[in-house]
């Protein structure tokens, strides 16, 4: 199948019927020739993936790799796609980055996947609450939402003057062995509520739009 449009800039490349059925969504940002990606995958259909970036824009025009967070399903296709895209730069939480550098097969749930996250380097760490991530001209806000992982992240850009977040695991799972935190999760859930979003991209569930919808969507889980 072909990349979804979901704006003139925003399209989804991987997951669903796209890619391997193991991936989480994954999500390319075009903004004028300059691009992102969020999430990789699971790294079984890292040829696919290309070839779907290719169809957008030219590779040579990926500046980051955006991880929402540490889970094979979003993570285990990024040393592929370094491969590829080597002037792409990892970006993800601190605390969710010492489970990739380490290969960590627990708590990146590799093993759920009976497989092995292969270690790579991430080269943007957040620290924070929130930091800004220019693309082109364009303002990516990375903010942290714990709960999921330690270091679950979401990212939202203004498209088509509509906001849009990508959210990849709002439904979760909450899980001990992944170490996620009940308690933060909903704390976060609240937050999201807070942007405001007119469009959330999520990573199992696809693409929710409408401002009272995606409420509707992420409040559903509180």
């Amino acid at each position: 199948m072909s990349p979804y449009k979901i704006t003139n800039e925003i399209f989804q490349i991987g997951g669903g019927r796209l890619t391997s059925q193991e991936d989480a969504a994954v999500y390319l940002i075009n903004i004028n020739g300059h691009g992102a990606l969020v999430d990789a995958g699971c790294g079984r259909s890292t040829g696919q993936l290309i070839k779907n970036i290719s169809a957008c824009m030219d590779l040579g025009g990926i500046e980051y790799l955006l991880i929402t967070h540490c889970h094979f399903d979003h993570t285990g296709g990024v040393k592929g796609l370094k491969d590829v895209l080597a002037r792409a730069i990892v970006a993800a939480h601190e605390l969710d980055a010492p489970y990739l550098e380490q290969g960590d097969n627990t708590v990146t749930a590799a093993r759920w996947y009976g497989a092995a996250i292969e270690p790579f380097k991430v080269e943007r760490k957040f620290t924070g609450d929130e930091e800004a991530i220019l693309l082109g001209e364009r303002t990516i806000r990375a903010i942290h939402v714990p709960g999921h992982s330690p270091g679950s992240v979401v990212y939202l850009v203004e498209s088509e003057a509509r906001k849009v977040l990508f959210g990849q695991d709002v439904h979760g799972p909450i899980e001990p062995a992944i170490k996620s935190d009940l308690a933060a999760y909903k704390k976060s859930l609240k937050l999201l509520l807070t942007l405001n979003a007119d469009m959330l991209c999520e990573g199992h569930y696809g693409i929710i739009e409408g401002k009272e919808e995606v409420a509707d969507f992420i409040g559903s889980f509180l």
